[in-house]
Parts: C-alpha cells; structure tokens; sequence
C-alpha cells in the first residue's frame, strides 16, 4: 500500500484490493509490454532480451525503498543508472576475458561513492545504507562491480581513513575517493584463510623503514593497485602492524589467480613480498593490534551481507522479464503455477534479506553492531542467496546456463559471497559463539567458556 493511501478508509482500501486483484486477473505481466524485444535478442534467443538491455527493477514486493532517505534515494538511482547504462551492454565481454572493465572507472569516479564512510579529503561521508544502496545497485548488474568497490572502499579507502596518519591521508584519499587511484587490501595467506590471526607475513624494523616478508593470497585489485593495506606481524615484538605498499615497489610482485570462475572481472591476485621495503611514513600509525584489522573486518562484513540482495535482485528481475516474454505451450512461461510459486518465493525471500540488512545498518549506525551480529546476517543473506538464484535457475531451463541472462553469473558469484569475509561456517559459529560464549572454531584446548556478550 502507498503512502498516500495508508489514511484512507476501510471501504476505499477494500476497494483499493479489489482493484488490484481484478486487474491483475488473466493479465500477462507488464513487464513484457514495457519491453522491446528488438534491442537485445539474438536469433538463438528471439523470445527474450539479454542483460545487455537490463530489465526494470520489479523486485520490491513490500516497497522497502522507503528505507532511504531522499539522498539516498539518490544515490540508488545514480548508481542503478550507471549500472544499467554503462555496465550492463559490456560487462559480459570482460567477463568472458576475466578482465576489469577500466573503461569505467571514470565513470565510477562521478557516482561520488568511492570514499565510502570518510568525510574528508575529497571523500563525501556515505552514511551506511547510502553505501549500501550502491552496492546493492551495482550487485544487481554485476556482483564484480560490487566487489571491487567494496574492496576499493569499504577495506582500502576507510582503512585509510580511520587508522592513516593525516599526512597519508591527503596524499591519497582525493586520488582514492575519484578511483583515478585504486587500493587493495592483503590480509589472508596461502595457509592462513578462516585462522587470519596466524598470519606469518613478517615486517623487520631496519633504519627509515621496515622490510616485509611473506605472501598473500585471494587479494582483490592486486594486480592493478596503485596501493595496497599490507598486514604484517613484527619479527621483534610479535605486534600485527599495517603498511602501505605501492606500486613499483621492487620487493612485492603480484600474480593474477588464474582459471577462476566467480567473480571473474575481480582480479585477486599471489603476492609475494620479498624484502620489500616500506619507509616509516609507510606504516599506518593507528594500527595496534590485530584486533585493528578485525574491526574493519566486522564493518566490511555488514556491507558484504548487502551484496547477495544485489545480487538477486538482479535475478528477480532478470527471470521475471524472461519469464514474461518467453512462450511454450502457447502461453508466457509466466503464468505456469509452478513458475508463479519460484517467483513468488525469491521476492518473499529478497524481502527477508533486504530487512535483516538494514536492521545490521541500523545497529551499526548506533555503535552497537557485534561481530556476532555482522556474523550471522553475512552467513544468512549468501546462503539464502544460493537459493534465490537456484530458483532463478530452474525457471531459465537451458537458457539458465549462459551467462546471456544473468543467472548463470549469479550461480557462480553467490559461491564467492558465501565463501569471503569469512566462510559460512566460520560466521555461523562466531554467531552461536554470542549465545553459548564457547569459541568452538578454535582447537578443543582452547575452547574455553566465557560469558555470553550483552548487545
């Protein structure tokens, strides 16, 4: 129901339904009227546009739009309309390459999003469901839009912003928030992935600077960075620093991760650091602990629980066009019972996640966000993920398996959402840990009791 019908009476709302239920009676969707098959089609797939016309947003069922405010709205709006009009007519070509698309990056910079929560230095101070309506946007065309921003911001740009020193700080914040510069963020290892805190990546104070040793593994826009936030335990006192590493520097050497299939414009990237020297300007000062690093963990992963609602939305929208244009038997895929039932259980659920995300934002927002709660909505919202686009799937048949519309895409990138910022398994268990205060990711001796934590 509208706002402007909410103050309505009782007899105007029965009529109001009424309406809505006999006009919606023996009607094919709109949606197949709204489009033109002529832009899009191929002859392989005359009954049905690809995602290089990318369809209208149809996906929200309880108008859950009202969330944001009228600036956020507009953020929404200018990054869906990027997404559709930019995005979407070449995404798939650099997919197929498994390149990043750098032709947009320019484009990316005048979204005025790249310096995601930080209000300085040409940043403009995102409030948390304003990012997420930008995440959100570009998941909906491309989960590796989504994720190269978050990585870009959420851990490279807001790492900066709150544990740099202020001389790092403008230095490169202006050039970062445009994305005319591009950060990186290296934390996991090759035999240290859910066990972050065992990283073995050393840093060895010598005169003016420090020496780095060690190798990194899965870090996102390595290959291209102009620098990258690398985590480093000192070899004298054991304390996990920070460090910012640019590009050119002689001792880090980054390879692009070959054959992968999810989130295939992404590029993650082995890095080797071998004597790499970074001078004491280099090191971020407000880094003390790992417990730094967690923290911007615990922010990053309330974002990433966003990204599988961009993710399906997507779908939703893609698989309600396709199902609405394409025909058998003489009728619109569309009208099938069985059709109508998967449609109807991705919107129910896409509404669900939508409303666990933005209850996160809210608790974040008020500082009272846990690692526990971060935990268990990122777990949920990728694991109903797989199932919304297993649904997107089935209604696709065998036009479900190419990337031409989107679910194939979605099938491969929810595996990556599920996965990164902490395995589902690891995120349901630091969740329970909240309830029950036994640790029981760690090793049998060291699961000790401690009291459940109070939110």
């Amino acid at each position: 129901m509208h706002r402007n019908e909410s103050n309505a009476g009782p007899l105007a709302r029965v009529r109001v339904l009424a309406n809505h239920l006999t006009t919606g009676e023996n009607q094919d969707s709109t949606v197949a009227r709204q489009d033109t098959l002529a832009v899009g089609t191929t002859p392989q797939f005359d009954q049905a546009q690809n995602m290089t016309v990318f369809p209208p947003a149809r996906h929200d069922a309880l108008e859950l739009e009202e969330l944001f405010t009228p600036e956020e709205k507009a953020i929404k709006a200018r990054v869906r309309a990027f997404a559709e009009q930019h995005a979407a007519p070449i995404i798939n070509k650099y997919w197929e390459k498994a390149e990043f698309p750098h032709e947009l990056r320019s484009k990316f910079g005048e979204l005025g999003i790249g310096g995601a929560h930080i209000k300085s230095h040409g940043c403009q101070g995102l409030t948390t469901m304003g990012a997420a309506a930008a995440i959100v946007e570009l998941g909906r065309v491309d989960g590796s839009l989504s994720t190269f921003f978050l990585v870009h911001s959420y851990l490279g740009v807001m790492t900066l912003g709150l544990l740099g020193s202020e001389a790092q700080k403008a230095e490169l914040l202006p050039g970062l928030s445009n994305f005319s510069k591009v950060a990186a963020w290296a934390l996991t290892e090759p035999s240290n992935g859910s066990d972050a805190s065992a990283l073995t990546t050393t840093a060895r104070k010598v005169p003016g600077g420090w020496i780095l040793d060690g190798r990194k593994r899965w870090i996102g826009n390595a290959t291209f960075a102009d620098v990258v936030i690398v985590w480093a335990r000192s070899s004298e006192t054991g304390q996990v620093n920070a460090f910012i590493v640019r590009k050119g520097n002689p001792g880090f050497r980054a390879t692009k991760i070959e054959h992968k299939i999810s989130l295939r414009c992404v590029q993650n990237a082995d890095i080797h650091l071998t004597g790499a020297f970074v001078p004491d300007a280099d090191r971020l000062p407000g880094v003390e602990s790992f417990a730094d690093a967690a923290g911007m963990l615990a922010m990053s992963r309330c974002m990433v629980a966003w990204q599988p609602v961009g993710l399906v939305t997507g779908v939703y929208d893609m698989v309600l066009r396709y199902t609405s244009q394409r025909r058998q038997f003489g009728a619109p895929l569309a009208s099938f019972h069985l059709v109508q039932e998967r449609l109807a259980r991705m919107q129910a659920t896409i509404q669900a996640m939508y409303l666990m995300c933005h209850r996160l934002s809210q608790l974040y927002d008020a500082g009272r966000m846990s690692h526990e709660q971060a935990s268990l909505v990122k777990a949920w919202t990728t694991a109903r993920a797989r199932e919304v686009v297993a649904l997107g799937r089935e209604c696709l048949g065998g036009n479900g398996i190419v990337a031409d519309f989107l679910v194939a895409k979605a099938f491969v990138d929810a595996e990556a959402y599920y996965t990164y910022e902490g395995t589902y398994d690891v995120n349901v268990l630091v969740a329970a840990r909240g309830q029950t205060g036994y640790a029981a990711f760690k090793t049998a001796g060291r699961a000790n009791k401690a009291p459940p934590p109070t939110h």
